[in-house]
């Protein structure tokens, strides 16, 4: 049991430390809607992994034959974040005071509930945590139930932790930041998520031409 929980708590790191869109997304979500909606949107990052998780498990044998189709998987995704790149890039607006300052809106539980289902969606679509959980999944087929739970369970306990951090780490930060940096910020993380679309996309097309 102790190399199932040394091995989770290496999975967790691994995914804590990640430098990906995800990452750049929960600190804009966070500046964006304060600390109450950064925790929503965690929350539906970190409920999407837990589901990837159980039925990458589970249907093990499923999750093997959609190996077939990552190519598919890769390409809707990438074109995903494109597109989230592109609005956060160009149409995203920052609503401000009379002051210039950044209007916070008072959120409702509606409110947490759209930025929850935000987190969970940009997850999912995420190519490269679908196939992030689906390889871990099926490395360690070979384990006992008991042995997976723990694995798994420790790698999403520290990745939420991490999350957690970020979102704290950005409330501080967003007291300190003007508008037009929250506004500049934004821009970077959707020109993140298009840089990371579109390399994704062409690395997809180079292998497929490689592999043609």
């Amino acid at each position: 049991m102790i190399e199932a929980i040394i091995k989770g708590f290496t999975l967790g790191l691994l995914l804590a430390i990640s430098v990906g869109p995800i990452v750049f997304t929960v600190i804009k979500q966070s500046l964006n809607s304060g600390l109450k909606g950064g925790f929503a949107f965690i929350a539906g990052i970190w409920i999407s992994d837990l589901v990837l998780v159980f039925t990458s498990n589970v249907f093990t044998e499923f999750f093997i034959a959609l190996t077939a189709y990552k190519n598919l998987i890769g390409t809707l995704g990438s074109i995903f974040l494109i597109s989230v790149g592109i609005f956060f890039l160009f149409f995203k607006k920052i609503k401000l005071t009379a002051e210039g300052q950044q209007f916070l809106l008072q959120f409702r539980k509606r409110d947490y509930l759209r930025i929850f289902i935000a987190g969970m969606i940009l997850n999912f679509f995420n190519p490269g945590i679908i196939i992030f959980w689906l390889t871990t999944a099926t490395a360690f087929v070979d384990h006992t139930l008991n042995q997976r739970i723990v694995i798994f369970g420790m790698a999403l306990l520290l990745a939420l932790a991490a999350d957690v951090a970020k979102v704290l780490l950005a409330d501080k930060i967003r007291k300190k930041l003007t508008p037009r940096n929250i506004h500049l910020i934004n821009r970077i993380n959707g020109l993140i998520l298009l840089v990371f679309g579109v390399a994704l996309l062409w690395g997809l097309i180079f292998y497929n031409k490689a592999n043609g």
